[in-house]
């Protein structure tokens, strides 16, 4: 049994991608490989198949490895409602709260908990490719680390370091990383990757040499700026590359998508994105907000927190003017809940019954036990799948799949529903109705799910080309 420890310089350096790409170029080998992650801080997250909710890049990871996601593969997810707290997720299923100053010495039992489902998934594959947080560098947090460095220590993996190219200082950030570890921990550094590349790697190589003869790592590759890949990201609102290539539509349809402090399950609009024609803003402006064909009020960790928000950014009269002139308004999950008359929420705030948009019928009601479903109906002729994570529930008339409409109002409680291409197009076409459009769907565009297939195997393309895989499964094969 193998294992390998994928971290980074620092978040967003691509820890994620080279995992997802690494599982599916060792898996298309007929290596058994599964995506482990100790601990998640994100709120973008997934229903598995077994009601366990995970990190959405583990459930991806899972699809680029061809195994069933579970809770065992982030058996810690940390969901933040505030600045100074965040709820916790243990093996799928929630499991109370984290204070801020609990974060560095109240979690000796979500420790046990990662090693515990590391353990059992080490026990039932090949290789176990893990992504670490953060940056192992984060001395500050380093005696209750058990997603980084300590699950390493815990388990002898060897780490491979991702550095990223792009925001600058690669060469620093790998050199400093390595040399602010302790010598224990540095013992277990084995290689390290570039990622996000543009131009003739030829020129890097002085400065890589260099790195691996101060440090003693090798280097396992450069990975390019990949222009058709754009994975599920742990929390940014960043949906630019899925524009199609060579979308030269001539009608289309512009979307704006409410920036809320506190979104969740960000990707719900990504399949609108890459719908050929339609143009999708994340924004906080109010004369783009008014002018859209579309409004969107996405989903919310802190639904209450968000809509006083919403009110003081003066955006809660954009919303009941476009409903009232019949200009098209989505909710998702937290944003339906702020669009119907009352919210009675006594879980996520202590706010207790406040009023809601009101251009949707209906009350919600928060409540202790959260809801973990994965519903599927149809809609007009169409098959509707999505993903239910709440704790409010709305009672109102379900005249749409999750939630019901009014007139140019639409919302839902579910998220993922717009990755299926028969309603997605379908409910498009009725916006583009409603504000006198001639954008028709393209039909015969990728769907989504069948692009975001296409992009993972275009993921472990380049790793293939890019990175030496053998070597890295010789680092991985070091493990114990």
């Amino acid at each position: 049994m193998s294992g390998l420890l994928v971290t980074g310089t620092s978040s967003d350096a691509g820890k994620s991608l080279v995992v997802t790409g690494l599982c599916r170029a060792w898996a298309r080998q007929g290596v058994r490989v599964a995506p482990f992650k100790a601990q998640n801080m994100s709120n973008n997250s997934m229903v598995c198949a077994d009601g366990a909710e995970i990190g959405r890049a583990q459930y991806l990871q899972c699809e680029a490895a061809g195994v069933e996601a579970s809770g065992v593969h982030n058996p810690v997810l940390l969901k933040p409602g505030s600045d100074r707290q965040a709820f916790v997720v243990v093996r799928g299923k929630p499991a109370g709260r984290l204070e801020a100053g609990e974060y560095a010495t109240g979690r000796t039992h979500l420790a046990e908990a990662a090693f515990a489902a590391y353990e059992e998934l080490r026990a039932s594959v090949d290789l176990v490719v893990t992504e670490g947080a953060g940056s192992p560098a984060e001395i500050n947090l380093r005696a209750g680390d058990y997603v980084n460095m300590g699950l390493a220590r815990r388990f002898g993996l060897p780490v491979a370091l991702v550095g990223d190219i792009d925001r600058g200082g690669v060469l620093a950030a790998l050199y400093g990383t390595w040399a602010l570890l302790d010598d224990e921990d540095r013992a277990l550094l084995r290689t390290f990757v570039i990622n996000k590349f543009r131009g003739d790697a030829s020129v890097l190589t002085p400065g890589l040499d260099e790195i691996s003869r101060r440090t003693g790592l090798s280097c396992a590759g450069v990975l390019p700026w990949l222009t058709d890949v754009w994975l599920d990201s742990e929390d940014a609102l960043s949906i630019g590359r899925w524009r199609p290539d060579g979308d030269a539509m001539s009608e289309r349809l512009s979307v704006a998508v409410v920036r809320f402090p506190r979104t969740s399950n960000a990707t719900d609009v990504d399949a609108l994105a890459a719908e050929p024609g339609i143009d999708v803003h994340i924004t906080t402006d109010l004369d783009r907000c008014r002018e859209a064909d579309l409004l969107v009020l996405p989903g919310s960790r802190a639904t209450v927190d968000d809509l006083a928000w919403l009110r003081r950014q003066g955006l809660d009269a954009v919303v009941t003017e476009r409903a009232a002139a019949g200009r098209p308004v989505l909710g998702i999950c937290g944003g339906y809940e702020m669009l119907v008359e009352t919210i009675e929420d006594a879980v996520e705030s202590s706010a207790g019954t406040v009023t809601g948009l009101g251009v949707l019928a209906g009350r919600v009601t928060f409540h202790d036990e959260k809801v973990l479903a994965r519903p599927n109906e149809r809609w007009k002729g169409h098959d509707v799948d999505g993903y239910e994570i709440h704790h409010g529930v709305v009672d109102a008339e379900p005249t749409f799949p999750g939630g019901s409409a009014s007139g140019s109002v639409w919302g839902t409680i579910w998220h993922g529903t717009f990755e299926n291409d028969g309603f997605r197009r379908a409910w498009l076409t009725e916006v583009a109705a409603a504000v006198g459009s001639a954008w028709t769907p393209d039909l015969t565009a990728p769907g989504f799910r069948a692009r975001r297939s296409a992009m993972i195997d275009a993921l472990a393309d380049a790793c293939e080309a890019s990175l030496d895989l053998d070597h890295l499964l010789e680092v991985a094969q070091e493990a114990p």
